[in-house]
């Protein structure tokens, strides 16, 4: 039994692992049950690693690649697999949360860490279940479930004027109660341009909710809301020349979002679900305190889904209607870059998952996306299990996924030349993997090998005034390797190493070239445990070498050098109700660059007080 009162959970994929999860499936499924490559981490080892944000956990799993433009607080992408920023699909308390008014990329720079009880995270395309940008895969963050029993809170301050703080607590029971929780956290940085400048910092507020209430054992209302507000300082470029410079720039991100669903019926049986959803954003990028730009957005959704489960059978249906408002403001070009727009889409999807046939297992789902600003899209996934024997399990999957034009690629964006393309398609991906998994009491291993075609990729044209389908392919494909293991309480360890070769290719007659961003080398260690009133955790990444293009004049491409980034975080409980915790971040102190002429922090030092208020 943890501090916190939570019982120890292992991590992927061991056996016994209980923890139910809804991103791979549009049924609840059990990680060892699921078709697809899944990585769950739990609370325990969130709060044991410590970070403050959700990106330092999201980029321990195989081949989830992290690009930071900057300190902590600066704009943070991820690629999964060698899919573009834009290719992650964001789940936020089961709402989508992809961020219509910044390209449709999530915003994990504004994801707090310490409201999140569970991180998901599913690899490959998953349009045919989530429909846009599910081509890399689906991210899932979940706070902590109603009925629970505890509030807690924590502080903590360290190296850069850091802060942080945050207060959480459920009440009543799984069936009718309420959780909600608070955090803010924030830091002076470091110059991000050479190292001697201004410094650029960041703060960020946020906040989520959600609550079931079971009108009786088969009929539950229930609902989930979260919001975040962020401010970030970065270094731009010189207004004269066009280079990067030690420039005041300062951006703030606001993303607002509720969902309310009623539900009849049982999910192990048959049931019948309505939700609706909402969700407001808005960006305001300012210079020495005035505003350059600013673009906000609005999403609503309508889902209709119902299942049935027959015999061995399980039968799926959903129908999904959405509608995106984007509004864009430039105040240098006096009017003429202004957007005001807006779009719709309808959806269904269909899913069928059969039983055991002997040791054979199947699962087949589709979905078609009727778009009202460009090309409709279809999608299909399909995959197979054989279990050879008890513990020993080999998965072959097809998949495809898409990714619908932003607002930004159809219409243009700041600054005023860069006018868009209405006549887009959507991107496609299609790729099939092949995994074997090995389980054997406390240690369990998985080697997946993956290949993907990404087509009618949106590149800019060639004098960068606007955007464009790509008549090439981009390939994607590597190996993903990952165990873990979990002896006793004292530790827990995991460990993944991920190859990538990702080439693109924007037009027939040209060669294939690298991708940029994407290290062909790249895997992670973390540990975690508890021995008496002692809980600790670390984690060792591993960054290989890959490519950048510098974003001011000469525009060369950079090879940028691997790095480590080792952090560990050690706590000691006074007593039931008190827990001290020293946190150390970049411990090797690496001047590590995921972009050209962004630098990260190097060593910090955190000390934090975590108390429980109804121990």
């Amino acid at each position: 039994m943890s501090w916190n009162g939570r019982i120890e959970m292992p991590d992927l994929p061991l056996p016994d692992q209980p923890a139910i999860v809804v991103t791979a499936s549009r049924s609840p499924e059990t990680v060892q049950s699921s078709f697809a490559g899944v990585t769950v981490i739990h609370a325990e080892r969130i709060e044991r690693l410590g970070s403050p944000l959700a990106i330092d956990v999201i980029r321990l799993a195989p081949s989830a690649a992290v690009s930071e433009s900057g300190p902590t607080g600066s704009q943070a992408q991820l690629r999964i697999r060698g899919a573009e920023a834009n290719h992650s699909l964001l789940f936020v308390d089961g709402i989508r949360a992809n961020d219509p008014a910044a390209g449709n990329e999530p915003r994990f720079e504004l994801l707090n860490a310490d409201l999140a009880d569970r991180i998901t995270l599913v690899r490959g395309p998953q349009s045919a279940l989530w429909g846009s940008e599910a081509i890399g895969g689906v991210v899932s963050v979940d706070g902590k479930p109603a009925g629970t029993g505890t509030t807690q809170g924590q502080v903590e301050a360290g190296s850069h004027s850091s802060w942080r703080a945050s207060l959480s607590s459920a009440v009543g029971t799984a069936d009718r109660g309420l959780a909600f929780g608070l955090a803010g956290q924030g830091s002076d940085g470091v110059d991000a341009y050479q190292g001697d400048g201004e410094r650029d910092g960041y703060r960020n507020l946020s906040m989520r909710a959600s609550g079931r209430f079971g009108i009786s054992p088969a009929f539950v209302l229930g609902g989930s809301a979260f919001a975040t507000a962020g401010y970030s300082q970065f270094d731009g470029y010189d207004p004269d020349t066009f280079q990067r410079a030690d420039t005041l720039d300062e951006s703030r991100n606001r993303i607002a979002a509720g969902r309310l669903y009623a539900e009849y019926g049982r999910r192990d049986a048959g049931y019948a679900a309505l939700s609706a959803s909402l969700l407001g954003s808005s960006n305001r990028n300012m210079l020495d305190g005035s505003l350059i730009n600013k673009s906000w957005a609005d999403r609503r959704s309508i889902t209709l889904e119902s299942g049935y489960r027959f015999g061995k059978h399980r039968f799926i249906a959903a129908l999904e209607t959405e509608t995106e408002k984007f509004h864009a403001r430039d105040e240098n070009s006096f009017g003429l870059t202004n957007q005001d727009r807006s779009r719709r889409h309808h959806s269904l999807t269909a899913e069928w998952r059969g039983g055991s046939f002997g040791p054979i297992s199947a699962d087949v789902a589709v979905r078609h996306d009727q778009f009202s600003r460009f090309k409709d899209a279809t999608s299909l996934r399909a995959a197979m299990k054989v279990n050879f024997t008890e513990g020993m399990t080999v998965i072959a999957t097809y998949g495809e996924g898409i990714a619908q034009p932003t607002f930004f690629d159809l219409y243009g964006y700041f600054p005023g030349f860069f006018v868009g393309n209405p006549s887009l398609r959507p991107e496609k991906s299609r790729g099939w993997e092949i995994a074997g998994r090995v389980a054997r009491g406390h240690f369990s291993a998985a080697a997946t090998y993956f290949h993907q075609r990404l087509k009618d990729e949106i590149v800019d044209s060639s004098d960068f005034s606007s955007t464009l389908n790509a008549n090439g392919v981009s390939r994607r494909h590597g190996v993903e390797f990952e165990a873990n293991w979990a002896p006793s309480p004292l530790a827990r360890l995991s460990a993944n190493y991920s190859y990538l070769d990702a080439t693109e290719r924007k037009f027939h007659s040209m060669p294939a070239t690298i991708e940029q961003r994407r290290p062909k080398h790249s895997g992670s260690i973390s540990a975690d445990g508890e021995a008496g009133r002692w809980t600790y955790g670390a984690s060792l990444t591993f960054v290989g070498r890959h490519r950048d293009r510098r974003d001011s004049a000469p525009y060369d491409l950079v090879n940028l050098q691997s790095y480590w980034l080792a952090n560990a975080r050690a706590a000691y409980a006074i007593n039931e109700t008190v827990q001290l915790s020293v946190r150390l971040a970049n411990m090797i102190g690496n001047q590590n660059q995921d972009l050209v002429g962004y630098r990260t922090e190097g060593r910090t030092i955190h000390a934090g007080l975590r108390f429980a208020l109804d121990r």
